[in-house]
């Protein structure tokens, strides 16, 4: 039994992202909360909104015991990318990608998946 949470096209690059999922991959649900309330950055608040998110289908959606849960999986990937320009010299444009991301989570419970084996 799992349960996931997408955010898609979300604002911040996945470079600046994939540090701070790193961080929870595989972390029980206290425990990675309490690591990215305590990370510094934008990044590390869009992580935990999606966490949180996945936390409440689990709890409301699959009747899940929370305290049983933990990351399985957690994503950064490349988004659609926002081409702007900007004047350049000599008259020229200079190209500037702002680029987005698709942060996904999954949470799965541990003594399910002790039962499993």
């Amino acid at each position: 039994m799992e349960a996931r949470a997408i955010a898609k096209t979300v604002r911040m690059s996945p470079i600046k992202l994939k540090p701070v999922t790193d961080l929870v991959r595989g972390k029980d649900l206290g425990e990675a909360l309490t690591i990215l309330k305590f990370t510094p950055g934008k990044g590390a608040e869009l992580v935990e909104k999606v966490v949180k998110s996945a936390m409440a289908n689990a709890e409301n959606n699959h009747n899940m015991n929370v305290d049983d849960l933990y990351v399985a999986e957690v994503y950064a990937h490349q988004g659609p990318t926002m081409k702007r320009w900007r004047a350049g010299s000599q008259g020229r444009a200079s190209i500037i990608l702002k680029r987005t991301s698709h942060i996904g989570v999954t949470l799965r419970e541990r003594s399910a998946e002790k039962e499993e084996q």
